[in-house]
């Protein structure tokens, strides 16, 4: 333990200590100043701190500096009522404050008493059970406002988390300081009911132990009761003064001193009013110009210095952002911070501004919040941040969505219409303007509001324009999740795995494989939409064959086997049959023939007119399958199913290609085609 450490628990246990061993008179006097030191030391902080949590521990404070002043108050007690003396200090107080009169000493203390328990310490009570309480309130509402301001890329993962703890730490701190205001008002209880047992024991005791006479053991005791009584409640009026300013403080750029003086004489014009009311009130009262006319002429004086200084520093502050701004375009940093690019951008025209602007009731940036979470459940990948900006260049309701700044989408919207798509059939009463739905390219219908109704009772699929850009997005960033994972993304992934499987991560990177590797196989898979959240299993498999083979491909495959379960429930709903395109013999004998091999792996190269007949025969069975409204699925043997993935990659890239060895034993497949050369 540090020395600091071992202080503060000496003081502690010697603060209970203080309670029951008699204390020397000259030790409490010492004691009774550094209790007033301690309370005008946490009086300045209070004053000078610009937030509440800047001051967090004065919940803990509060209680510890209530304990000390109550085995002060305990310690002058033993020393009142056993000795009719409790050193300098009490006697000071007591004789200087009542100025030798008893009873104005003891008005003095009430007043005191009265101030801090109804005053000051009911007050504060009340303002930090509200503060908890609106703080606890506004918690969701503050979750929502990091999380959108991380979406827009207005912060970092690091500042996000640094405020998602503040929010916390602020209702921990406001729970905590509504209940330490009860240890002022239990305080201020127990000096009245001490006040009253040292004037009343101490008479007693007195005339019976000390054979005083009256009037002396009333004089002495009264004062010693009412020195005691001050030298504690005002240092507790001090501390209950600097709670009242904890609970009260707004977060500000500045201190106490600097709130008043630039709040409150921020109206130099204002100040002129009050000093020609305060002469006014000179001249025609009978208060008479003595006392108002030098005030009044302070005021002005003061009004009129404060105009010119915010005359001299608008001028100043002008200069130094045209100055900061030429800096600016000087600097080399300007034109590093263009090299940047953002992994996800969503821009759009001004026409489309409603959709991102909450106070127009937009909630583009909720709705990418859900995105971001649907993305890390389907896919196991934790999309980057998307940058959302406006875009004159574009026409008013276009909007793009770019992925490492190249366009990888667009469309267009009507934010006073909605998107129909038929179901099957065309209903002549359902007119609109035509346009094409972006996310899948379906032929679809721009309708108004009094149409809308109608098409949904015909049929036709209705989505607002909002939902229209959140599906775009959401098929987009699915489509292209490979492009976003890279090395950078896959540490992440690894190390929030780790965390759990520290051995499994350990036994994999880097002895049998590096980031890398792993970071090709994951992509793959990302690619065609299998998903990567179960690590764990991922992990598993690649450490038993990443030893046998670093090529990607083929780790990829074993992936893909390893994930059966995972991946026949992707594509098959529980109890319903499989219906696949199956590759023919001579197809899986024609590609296994032309497959290549090479250092940097293995691929298939097919002649020309091979190729062109499986995408002609590919085209129409899937055609075939996509009229009958079936999701196509190419089903062919272990061996071939990575070679025929990549004759088909650039022109049928959406349909999913499965081998016999993903699915589980347990599916009923059917054959609705057979692809054969």
């Amino acid at each position: 333990m540090k020395i600091k450490d071992i202080s503060i628990l000496v003081g502690i246990i010697g603060i209970v200590l203080m309670m029951i061993l008699p204390i020397p008179k000259t030790l409490l006097d010492i004691l009774l100043v550094i209790n007033i030191s301690i309370a005008m030391m946490i009086l300045l902080v209070a004053m000078n701190t610009k937030e509440a949590l800047q001051f967090s521990i004065f919940p803990s404070l509060l209680l510890i500096t209530t304990m000390f002043r109550l085995a002060l108050n305990i310690s002058t007690t033993k020393l009142i009522l056993g000795q009719a003396d409790a050193g300098h200090v009490v006697r000071t107080f007591g004789s200087w404050i009542s100025s030798g009169q008893p009873v104005i000493g003891f008005i003095v203390f009430l007043i005191l008493v009265v101030v801090q328990f109804i005053v000051i310490t009911r007050g504060s009570e009340r303002v930090a059970e509200v503060a908890a309480r609106f703080t606890l309130d506004a918690m969701p509402g503050k979750q929502m406002s990091i999380d959108a301001d991380l979406n827009a890329g207005l912060i970092n993962e690091q500042q996000a988390k640094e405020r998602r703890s503040k929010i916390e730490r602020e209702a921990d701190f406001y729970g905590a300081m509504d209940g330490a205001s009860k240890f002022v008002k239990g305080d201020a209880i127990a000096s009245i009911i001490i006040l009253f047992i040292n004037l009343i024991g101490g008479f007693i005791i007195g005339m019976v132990m000390h054979g005083m006479a009256f009037s002396d053991a009333l004089s002495t005791y009264s004062l010693l009761t009412i020195g005691d009584g001050l030298v504690s409640q005002i240092p507790a009026l001090l501390i209950s003064t600097s709670a009242g300013l904890i609970v009260t403080r707004a977060s500000s750029e500045g201190n106490l001193a600097d709130d008043i003086t630039g709040q409150l004489f921020a109206f130099p014009k204002l100040i002129y009013i009050v000093a020609v009311m305060i002469a006014l009130l000179g001249l025609f009262t009978p208060i008479g110009p003595i006392a108002t006319l030098p005030l009044a002429g302070l005021l002005a004086f003061a009004a009129r210095r404060m105009q010119t200084n915010f005359s001299k520093k608008a001028i100043e502050q002008e200069q130094q952002e045209e100055e900061q701004q030429i800096e600016e375009v000087r600097s080399p940093e300007s034109v590093i911070n263009l090299l940047q690019v953002d992994p996800i951008e969503f821009e759009f025209g001004y026409g489309l501004i409603p959709l991102a602007d909450t106070s127009q009731g937009g909630d583009l940036l909720d709705r990418i919040i859900m995105i971001r979470r649907q993305c890390a459940l389907e896919l196991g990948l934790v999309v980057p941040v998307i940058r959302i900006r406006d875009n004159i260049q574009l026409k008013p309701n276009e909007y793009v969505i770019k992925i490492k700044g190249n366009t990888v989408g667009r469309g267009e919207l009507l934010l006073n219409h909605y998107l129909a798509m038929s179901p099957g059939f065309d209903d002549d009463s359902i007119t609109g303007i035509d346009t094409l739905e972006p996310a899948f390219g379906l032929p679809a219908l721009w309708i108004d509001e009094p149409t809308k109704e109608r098409a949904e009772m015909l049929g036709y699929t209705v989505v607002d324009p909002p939902s229209v850009v959140a599906t775009h997005l959401t098929e987009t960033i699915k489509k292209h999740a490979h492009e976003l994972l890279g090395r950078q993304e896959t540490k992440a992934l690894i190390d929030n795995l780790r965390e759990n499987y520290p051995v499994l991560v350990d036994d994999l990177i880097p002895s049998v494989l590096s980031i890398g590797d792993v970071q090709k196989v994951l992509a793959k898979l990302l690619r065609e939409k299998i998903s990567i959240r179960d690590m764990v299993t991922i992990f598993e498999t690649l450490a038993d064959y990443g030893q046998y083979t670093k090529d990607p491909d083929v780790l990829t495959e074993y992936v893909r086997q390893a994930l059966s379960r995972q991946i026949t429930q992707q594509f098959t709903n529980q109890g319903e049959t499989m219906q696949v395109i199956t590759v023919g013999p001579s197809l899986e004998k024609k590609i296994a023939e032309s497959v290549q091999q090479t250092d940097q792996g293995s691929y298939v190269a097919l002649d020309p007119v091979s190729t062109q007949t499986v995408y002609q025969k590919l085209n129409e069975q899937i055609n075939r399958l996509i009229q009958s409204g079936q999701q196509p699925i190419v089903l062919t043997s272990p061996t071939i199913r990575m070679y025929l993935r990549q004759v088909m990659e650039r022109t049928l890239q959406d349909v999913p290609v499965l081998s016999y060895s993903e699915l589980e034993p347990n599916v009923e497949i059917q054959s609705v085609g057979v692809v054969n050369l």
